[in-house]
Order: structure tokens, then C-alpha cells, then sequence
């Protein structure tokens, strides 16, 4: 089965949980009968793992354009664009771009990230996807997450094939139903046009159901999961620490500093804690645009002290955090599914977890909260942290349970929904 994919990240270069998410569902993906995964991304680095599929890079892909009003498609794009002028702009480009052989030929230039011009480049990336359907043999069009609907639609379009759309989130999570009524468009228009929806929780189905009006039989529940660890970073995270009892404990939060986040729930739990005690550092890694808010509202909280900001973090990184953490919290406000409590329970991180999450869908040996309550996060990070009982069980619990949550099981139900889509 030959699979034609559409990405907007790949490790090692992530923003986010989106491209962990990709990396785990092609690698489980792979070791399925018969498995072949084109992945196309915006912007190569040349350093990505290509050894179990082929990636291509949009920004390497030539086009030629073809009898193409330029004066209608720099007004649309200079624009804000609009749902309507969306739609327009869509149906415009892809009457007009084309693959063929010549020898003018140039390539669109991606920024690989999320840039001011991100609509621009969700179109450019549609217009490649073209090309690389007419070049490509396959059987099915796999496309994650609202920025890569567009090429999904037109590669459909193009071919015929079925599409499958996988929805990492919707914008209803990121906005807190403030919603952008573009990017509601994209995805909803993703929606409408594929063969099967594949959700990460069964909270974003609920949401693409109700919020998106989409059949409930074409709405799959596929949550997502973690892959082993590398022998190197196993190796660094079951080192020996340094006794409890000599040192401060450190409660880390890791993810952006957005609104989605939860973060100002994590400071003011925070708060309650040293409130109590002093024995306990916190740990806010990460950037975003709550991270300014964050910073003047622990000086206000007057626990500066006691609190870190290192910044972004990745790769390895990210794994050094967890070595060092006594208790992680992921109090996101709306989280579609939310991967880093899986990967700081194999780490052997005890996890507090916001009920509002789609990873407290499966697991069971952590403590989940409402995100709004402060007080309850503020016990349970204190218990964790003076309860060595409560510690070494959720420790050791925790790691056998996400043990068993594999980036290969879910690999084998995706390939399942293949099958069925394909009548297979």
C-alpha cells in the first residue's frame, strides 16, 4: 500500500507536538505489510530520518506557472484573506499551476515554520502538492492537521484518491472558541472533502462532530502514543540523581506559553505550593506569547526565587528536563491530546494532567484535575512532591502503563483504516 503524505513538521526541526505526532505515525506506519509512506514537507533540513519512508520537500519541488493573472493572485495574497476569498483563491490556483517538463522551471520558497505569510504559504504548499500527485504513484492522501488540508483537497481532486485527514487539533482549542473564521474554513473544508477523519481524542471528535457538523461514521477516535526511547537518552534518564532529601524538588511544566497552555493555572498552583513550603522549585520551559505574562506574574506572586524560565526546548533537551523533575503538570486549558505527560511518565516523572485533555482519555496511573482548579493542582503537586509512597508508585506505575502505548499499535490501526476506506 503506497501512501502519499502531507506534513507541515518533522523531527528534529518542531515547533510543537505536531511533528513528534508525524514522526511516531509514519515510523508505526512503516512496520505495517506492504507499507510505503511518501511524506511531503514545506522545507527539508537535510537532516531527517528518511530511513523507513521518502520525504519530499516542497520547496525543492520545480513548477511552472501557466497562463496565470498575477495581478488577481498579489491582490488575494496581499490581502487579508478571507473564508470566502479562500475558497476563491483556491479554485483560481489550481485551474492555473501545472507541472511540466521545460526548462523554466523555479521552486517556491518555504520558511519551514509558521511565518507572518502563513496563508501564502499554505497555498503554495497546496499548488506543489499538485505537481507531486501527478508525479506520484499511490493509493490513499494522508493529510495532518489544517495547514496541509488544502494540498489534501487538491491532490484528491487531482487523482481521485481517496483522502484521510488526521485533526491534531482544531482552532476551537487554540482560540478558546474564539475562532478564526479562515482557519474554521480550512478545516471544515478538509472535513467535508475527506473519506475518513481521524481524531487524536475522542474529545476532538466530539468537536469535529458538533462544532463541524461531520457524519459520526466517518470520525475515528485515534489517539496518539510514544516511541521507545533511544538507548542513549534511556541511558541519561535512569541515571542516579542526587538523594531527595539533599536537594530542592522540581515540578516542570514544558510546552508553549499560550493560552491553550494553562500556563497562569500552573503559577498560581505554584504559588499555593511555596505558600506551604520552600523545598520545591518550578520549572517553566518553554516559549510563547504568554511567556512576558507569565514572567511579571511570578515576580507578583513574589516567587521569583523559586522559579525558572529556561526557554524552548528540544531533542535531548527536553529529556534532561524530565531527568531532572520530580513532578510534571500539563494544565492546558484545551488539549486535543497532549504527548509530553506520555513522555515524562517513560521518563519515570509522576504526571498531573487537566481532565480537559485527551491523554487523560487512556491514562490511569496519573492524577488528573480540572484545569481551573488551583487548588486541587497545589495538593496534588505538594502530596507528590512530601509523599515518597504516592512518588515511587506513580513512578513506577506510570512508566509500565505508557510502556505499553506504541506509536506501532497505533500504526496497525491506521493501517486498518486504510483498508477499509479502500474496501481492501
Amino acid at each position: 500500500m503506497k501512501v502519499l503524505m502531507f506534513g507541515w513538521e518533522f523531527p528534529p526541526h518542531i515547533l510543537g507536538g505536531l511533528g513528534t505526532a508525524s514522526y511516531g505515525i509514519t515510523k508505526g506506519l512503516s512496520l505495517q505489510p506492504d507499507m510505503e509512506i511518501t511524506f511531503c514537507i514545506p522545507k527539508p533540513w537535510g537532516d531527517e530520518d528518511k530511513s523507513f519512508m521518502n520525504i519530499i520537500g516542497m520547496s525543492q519541488v520545480p513548477i511552472v506557472w501557466r497562463d496565470v493573472d498575477y495581478q488577481y493572485v498579489e491582490q488575494r495574497i496581499g490581502d487579508k484573506i478571507n473564508p470566502q476569498l479562500y475558497f476563491d483563491l483556491r479554485n483560481h490556483i489550481y485551474a492555473d499551476f501545472s507541472y511540466r517538463h521545460t526548462d523554466d522551471l523555479g521552486c517556491i520558497e518555504f520558511s519551514g515554520k509558521y511565518p507572518d505569510n502563513l496563508y501564502e504559504e499554505i497555498n503554495n504548499y497546496s499548488i506543489v502538492a499538485g505537481v507531486i500527485a501527478r508525479q506520484q504513484e499511490f493509493d490513499i492522501i494522508h493529510a495532518h492537521d489544517w495547514l496541509t488540508y488544502p494540498a489534501g483537497i487538491h491532490a484528491k481532486h487531482l487523482t481521485g484518491k481517496p483522502l484521510v485527514i488526521h485533526v491534531h487539533a482544531t482552532d476551537f482549542d487554540r482560540s478558546r472558541g474564539r475562532v478564526n473564521p479562515t482557519v474554521y474554513a480550512m478545516e471544515k473544508d478538509g472535513m467535508d472533502n475527506a473519506d475518513c477523519i481521524m481524531c487524536v481524542s475522542e474529545l476532538t471528535r466530539q468537536t469535529v462532530i458538533n462544532h463541524y457538523h461531520q457524519s459520526p461514521a466517518k470520525c475515528v477516535t485515534m489517539h496518539n502514543a510514544v516511541y521507545p526511547l533511544d538507548a542513549d537518552i534511556l541511558e541519561m534518564v535512569n541515571q542516579p540523581r542526587v538523594e531527595a532529601e539533599k536537594r530542592d524538588k522540581v515540578v516542570t511544566f514544558l510546552g508553549r506559553i499560550t493560552m491553550q497552555k494553562g500556563p497562569e493555572y500552573f503559577v498560581e498552583a505554584a504559588a499555593q505550593v511555596l505558600g506551604r513550603t520552600k523545598g520545591i522549585r518550578f520549572c517553566m520551559a518553554g516559549s510563547g506569547d504568554k511567556m512576558n505574562e507569565m514572567i511579571h506574574l511570578v515576580a507578583q506572586r513574589g516567587i521569583s526565587d523559586r522559579f525558572h524560565f529556561p526557554g524552548f526546548m528540544k531533542g535531548k533537551q527536553v529529556y534532561e528536563a524530565f531527568r531532572n523533575s520530580d513532578v510534571y503538570v500539563m494544565p492546558s486549558v484545551s488539549e486535543p491530546f497532549g504527548i509530553s505527560p506520555l513522555e515524562a511518565m517513560q521518563c519515570g516523572v509522576p504526571s498531573i494532567i487537566s481532565k480537559q485533555s485527551g491523554c487523560a482519555e487512556i491514562l490511569n496511573n496519573c492524577i488528573k484535575t480540572d484545569y481551573w482548579d488551583i487548588d486541587a493542582m497545589a495538593d496534588a503537586i505538594y502530596s507528590i512532591c512530601t509523599n515518597d509512597s504516592l512518588y515511587e508508585f506513580l513512578k513506577e506505575e506510570g512508566r509500565k502503563e505508557v510502556d505499553q502505548i506504541t506509536w506501532e499499535r497505533v500504526g496497525e490501526r491506521i493501517y486498518n483504516c486504510y483498508r477499509q476506506v479502500l474496501n481492501y
